[in-house]
């Protein structure tokens, strides 16, 4: 391998760890990054005339330690800064004896997320801290001018040094809280990655990755059902992506998918993991129910009918949680693929009165629309449906709902 294909190796699977260890002691993230940058480039620089080191992680931590330990001295930091810096280092490098560097980058996951820090920056700073994305490259998944985006980071990493935010995992009591936000976070990133259908967008291709990896260091470090849940239902989610779109690509819902398309690996997985999970659903959390959903969508891959009424109640108890009006939204479609559509249009009514935003939503108007031509109230569903294209920016999905207001 060349120096440059192991750098990036490297640098793709050690950058977070390394920079947690640079940063727990200091705090000071945005010097650990600039340190680590440095010791990438002489990486680059020496690897292809001395070859690659035994140990390159080691030897990137090490070029790493020195260039922040010159930074302090070139800013007349505090001998005691300084002192510190060495201790730390020393510590590490005892680790490093056994050819292993002590993975703290769930601390610094839990300091991303700490209470203090911004909850806007808290997704971003982790995608930069950990996985080493560019604040260009974030902000053009989130859709944010990359000037705004670099502030946003800039702040967040001023306020783990002012607050003195520790790199620590907090004691399993305080997890309930504290991880809550760190798969919070994950999963915000994943989101931002399902938004590209076809896994196209490098941008956001990286997210969808970039937030599985971080449920799965959650998970490893944690053991917990939530963690184990998020990182399932990323899974499932992920096995669908081939199919969200056919060959042509138009856009195919859910229960139209060709389920041979689905990836075989990641359901499999997905399915162990429930497997494991399935003694925790008395106390399921948030991410425990939604997998749970995801979940019971897999039957057709199975050749088996799906348990809408299951399905109904999920999102029911997932509602109670987080109080969407887009979970609420998807109760009544889960009842309306089993009732009739007079009773689902009904509770559909009844929920846009005590939820006026749904107005404004798109799926709210499909929904609509569907159950109105199931009723044949042609004008009023060709109504819904221009309701629902005006609202839909995704191409292949504007397409889909003109062809279903075509066919009234």
């Amino acid at each position: 391998m060349n120096a440059a294909r192991l750098t990036e190796r490297v640098a793709r699977e050690s950058y977070g760890r390394l920079l947690a260890q640079l940063a727990a002691r200091t705090r000071d993230v945005a010097a650990a990054e600039d340190a680590l940058s440095e010791a990438f480039a002489a990486a680059l620089k020496s690897w292809p005339h001395t070859g690659a080191p035994d140990n390159p992680e080691g030897w990137l931590f090490a070029a790493a330690k020195r260039k922040l330990i010159d930074a302090a001295r070139r800013a007349e930091t505090a001998r005691a800064g300084e002192a510190e810096l060495k201790r730390a280092a020393e510590e590490v490098e005892a680790e490093m004896a056994e050819r292993a560097l002590p993975d703290r980058r769930l601390g610094l996951l839990f300091a991303c997320a700490h209470p203090e820090i911004d909850p806007a920056a808290r997704t971003p700073l982790m995608l930069q801290t950990v996985l080493g994305l560019s604040a260009e490259r974030i902000a053009a998944a989130f859709m944010i001018e990359p000037a705004a985006m670099s502030q946003r980071l800039v702040r967040a990493k001023k306020r783990i040094a002012e607050a003195k935010i520790p790199f620590d995992v907090p004691p399993p009591e305080e997890w309930p809280e504290r991880l809550g936000a760190v798969l919070q976070a994950i999963y915000a990133a994943y989101a931002e990655g399902w938004t590209d259908a076809c896994g196209e967008d490098a941008e956001r291709r990286a997210l969808a990755e970039g937030a599985l990896w971080l449920a799965r260091i959650a998970t490893a470090q944690t053991n917990d059902p939530e963690a184990a849940a998020l990182v399932a239902l990323i899974l499932m989610l992920e096995a669908r992506r081939p199919a969200r779109r056919d060959a042509a690509g138009a856009y195919a819902p859910l229960d139209e998918q060709d389920v041979r398309l689905w990836r075989r690996d990641l359901v499999e997985e997905a399915v162990r993991i429930m497997a494991r999970l399935a003694p925790h659903a008395e106390e399921a959390g948030r991410f425990q129910i939604e997998a749970g959903i995801q979940h019971a969508h897999l039957a057709r891959y199975f050749a088996l009918p799906v348990n809408w009424g299951l399905i109904e109640s999920l999102y029911i108890q997932l509602a109670a949680i987080v109080d969407s009006p887009a979970v609420k939204l998807n109760a009544v479609a889960a009842r309306a693929r089993r009732a009739a559509p007079e009773e689902a249009l009904a509770a559909l009514d009844a929920l846009v009165a005590a939820e006026i935003a749904l107005k404004s939503y798109q799926p709210y108007w499909a929904l609509r629309a569907d159950l109105l031509s199931r009723m044949e109230r042609t004008e009023a569903a060709r109504a819904a449906y221009d309701e629902a294209i005006a609202r839909e920016s995704d191409g292949a999905v504007r397409r889909f709902l003109l062809a279903r207001k075509a066919r009234l």
